[in-house]
């Protein structure tokens, strides 16, 4: 495979972040473009993973930067899925900011994104002395 270049996603493209989106059907996002355009707006440090001039991974993050921040958005491509562009997303943000205390991600309960996550170095919630809590807005 051709060399991923990862650089800080400066200026929101919607149909590129549309398409991204709808390719790993994340349809909450796709299916409210002005929702995710603010999203994008509002965020803390965005991180795009390119192939040449072709985006095919972001992370988002959002949060204050010095004492928590939250993984909102880590896709890549179907395309090019297991090939280490998620790990090369993540593992940028972690170096970024190793002094932030607190870094949470909110994922789905799936072996593959268990997998995933504990071996870049994030532990499962159960394994540590936090808790979590959500309200989810349907």
């Amino acid at each position: 495979m051709r060399e991923i270049k990862l650089k800080k996603y400066k200026k929101y493209k919607p149909e590129e972040i549309l398409d991204l989106y709808k390719a790993v059907e994340w349809s909450n996002y796709y299916n409210k473009p002005e929702m995710l355009k603010e999203a994008y707006q509002h965020s803390l440090y965005i991180l795009g993973a390119y192939l040449e001039e072709e985006l095919v991974g972001i992370i988002r993050v959002v949060g204050d930067g010095a004492s928590i921040i939250f993984v909102q958005d880590l896709l890549v491509h179907p395309e090019y899925q297991r090939k280490g562009v998620g790990r090369l997303l993540l593992l940028e943000i972690l170096e970024k900011y190793q002094q932030v205390h607190q870094k949470v991600l909110l994922t789905d309960n799936t072996e593959k994104t268990k997998a995933f996550y504990t071996k870049v170095g994030m532990t499962p919630l159960a394994e540590t002395n936090g808790i979590c809590f959500v309200n989810y807005t349907f």
